[in-house]
């Protein structure tokens, strides 16, 4: 029988879908420290202003600020320091290539627990122009305008 993987949220990086059109997402794992885990588990994550980055056939993640773990005292590390995901080769080459095309970059969408694990959700994003941001939030506005109306409707 097939079980159901609880995934359980610790971070979502609200600004990336405000300022990108998300094209496509990958799963990752992340390399962190105990007390950085026990961080994420307390849910002590800010994902703004993150991004990913590969070098030398390695996937980078910075910008993702998980708060020191108040316990942890020597054990803890820098906030901000660069992160390596996991990916397999081939991935993080086609995403390589993908990257290169004009406009387009990897950004960190939400950090998560899949099992003991925690895992990235990383986003091939396309960035929104001024008016691209004007519409999104218009679209939002006339949909909370006509669920605020139907929910009157129906009492």
């Amino acid at each position: 029988m097939a079980e159901k993987s609880k995934e359980r949220i610790a971070a979502q990086n609200k600004k990336a879908f405000h300022d990108y059109f998300i094209e496509d997402s990958y799963e990752a794992g992340i390399e962190l420290s105990g007390t950085e885990v026990k961080s994420v588990r307390a849910c002590a994550v800010n994902m703004k202003d993150s991004y990913c980055y590969v070098e030398k056939g390695e996937l980078f993640c910075t910008g993702i600020h998980i708060s020191a773990y108040e316990k942890g005292n020597v054990f803890n590390k820098d906030p901000l320091r660069v992160r390596k995901l996991l990916m397999h080769k081939k991935e993080i080459m086609r995403l390589y290539g993908l990257i290169g095309k004009e406009g387009y970059t990897l950004v960190p969408l939400k950090m998560y627990f899949k099992g003991p694990r925690v895992k990235v959700q990383v986003g091939l994003c396309k960035g929104k122009k001024n008016y691209d941001k004007r519409d999104t939030e218009a679209k939002k506005q006339a949909n909370r305008d006509i669920e605020r109306y139907t929910k009157g409707i129906n009492r």
